[in-house]
């Protein structure tokens, strides 16, 4: 089937904002006449048609204007090691004489490999967040504003389980985007996607909030928090990392992916809130890290399906609310007196309504925060103060030295079963279900269905116990599914 092209030209009148350009001929010899003055905005109205009441009907044209402004695109520079290709020579062969690389040179090669994303400065001083997978691997990072400036960018940290980044670059009174109220989004309200679709800098497009709290198991890390406002805005590549505007030309949050099959956009587009956007951003520029608080359980939401298997057996009527399936010993919800069986009904008042609502609102803590949960446990409903933990159990605050070893060690896991520890002759770990190419596990060679056991000879039984540590990775032991042993040893 052919595609059509449609090329919009110029025609007898064409009418402008602010203006008129209008077309006169004369003797077989166009020239171009300008007549300046104010245009009515008052639509013409066909017949059956309501009158026009200013005001009632939404502008997006302050919005987009003001907002183009601050939004910036952000070519990320990495550099890619070139294999060396080994030439052959039967002659050379024949006489057993050593054949090297092509060239004589056994140093590795680079080349550089370039691409494209988008950003919003925050700051008046330089400040700009972006996606983490906009910025992940980069060696350097070229930031280019909208009045054409160019600036080298400084990576002050990233967050892999927002998909959230935070740059800087030398500048002063710069212009920013202030940010809105993700909260405050209503579903129909209008939103804009600004970016640099395909390197086209400075694109907006408008949609409505689809949804909110959308959960898609798309960012790639065991410990993702996704509660992503849907739109429909049309969002392409090189959009991430761009801003996703509402009506008053305030930040509500970063748009990030895509649903398509075709690698372009089809209809839906996926933004970070503004509540997480805001928390990471602030931990970032403070700690260098995000300061991540942890409730301690594995829960499943009580929705028709939860009903319908484990309502009966477990007692439990109602949708609505989270089954604490389990609870962490020693962690945030243990110490608070919260039990497997439990239903939290709310976080802070907030109902749970959806997988991704418990996530969020405790992804808006820090360590030693406080929330209240609303427990339902049998007929009776009673408030627990909760005093939340980081991921290695206690209260404090982390520094860039306590390193995220699930971050480190690259790959997916999943706990292993009864049956198969039983198997394995192992009292517990975790399987590594995949391996990401730049992550430890890569670099050691480990393979996908090995079930880790231990790290720095401390044992690993569940994804809680990866979770709380935070330590630099020296061993990795563990067995693979046919019972063979391994044990691994990084050497620095």
């Amino acid at each position: 089937m052919k595609k059509a092209v449609l090329f919009l030209g110029a025609i007898a009148v064409s009418a402008a904002a602010g203006g008129l350009t209008a077309w006169t001929v004369a003797d077989r010899t166009a020239s171009v006449a300008y007549i300046e003055h104010e245009v009515e905005r008052t639509p013409a109205l066909g017949a059956h048609f309501a009158s026009y009441e200013a005001g009632k009907y939404p502008d997006l044209t302050y919005a987009a204007e003001n907002a183009v402004k601050a939004v910036v695109n952000i070519e990320a520079i990495q550099q890619v090691e070139m294999r060396p290709q080994r030439s052959y020579d039967p002659f050379l062969e024949f006489f057993g004489m050593p054949q090297g690389p092509r060239g004589g040179s056994s140093q590795p090669r680079f080349r550089e490999q370039r691409s494209g994303g988008s950003g919003v400065i925050i700051s008046t001083d330089g400040y700009i967040v972006t996606n983490n997978h906009v910025v992940d691997g980069a060696s350097k990072l070229r930031v280019t504003l909208n009045d054409d400036r160019t600036f080298d960018a400084e990576l002050i940290g990233r967050d892999a389980a927002t998909d959230v980044a935070l740059l800087k670059i030398d500048g002063k009174d710069l212009p920013t985007l202030a940010f809105g109220s993700s909260d405050a989004l209503r579903l129909g309200e209008w939103v804009l996607a600004i970016g640099s679709p395909f390197d086209l800098r400075s694109t907006v497009t408008a949609g409505i909030v689809s949804a909110k709290g959308r959960q898609m198991g798309v960012i790639p890390s065991q410990f993702s928090v996704e509660s992503f406002i849907q739109t429909d805005a049309a969002v392409n590549p090189g959009n991430s990392g761009g801003a996703l505007v509402n009506a008053h030309g305030e930040l509500v949050g970063i748009n990030t992916l895509i649903m398509s099959q075709t690698g372009s956009y089809i209809g839906y587009s996926f933004a970070v809130p503004e509540t997480i956007v805001r928390k990471v951003v602030m931990d970032l520029k403070e700690f260098g890290i995000v300061q991540r608080a942890m409730l301690g359980i594995e829960f499943r939401l009580i929705d028709q399906e939860f009903i319908d298997r484990m309502g009966e057996e477990l007692g439990i009527r109602e949708i609505g609310g989270a089954y604490v399936a389990s609870v962490v010993e020693g962690g945030s919800a243990s110490e608070a007196g919260i039990r497997k069986g439990d239903v939290i009904l709310d976080v802070d008042g907030v109902k749970l309504v959806s997988q991704s609502t418990l996530q969020e609102q405790i992804a808006r803590h820090r360590p030693n925060d406080r929330v209240k949960l609303t427990i339902k446990r049998g007929d009776d409903v009673k408030l627990f103060e909760v005093t939340l933990r980081n991921k290695a159990g206690n209260t404090e605050l982390l520094t860039k030295e306590d390193v995220d070893v699930a971050e480190l060690l690259g790959g997916k896991f999943a706990e292993v079963n009864d049956r198969k520890a039983r198997a394995l002759d192992i009292r517990g770990g975790i399987e590594v279900v995949g391996v990401k190419a730049d992550g430890i596990l890569a670099r050691a060679r480990v393979r996908e269905g090995f079930v880790i056991t231990h790290i720095n000879d401390k044992p690993v039984r569940s994804l809680a116990d990866l979770q709380r540590m935070t330590g630099k990775v020296r061993t990795i032991d563990g067995v693979y599914p046919n019972g063979r042993s391994a044990s691994y040893t990084l050497v620095e």
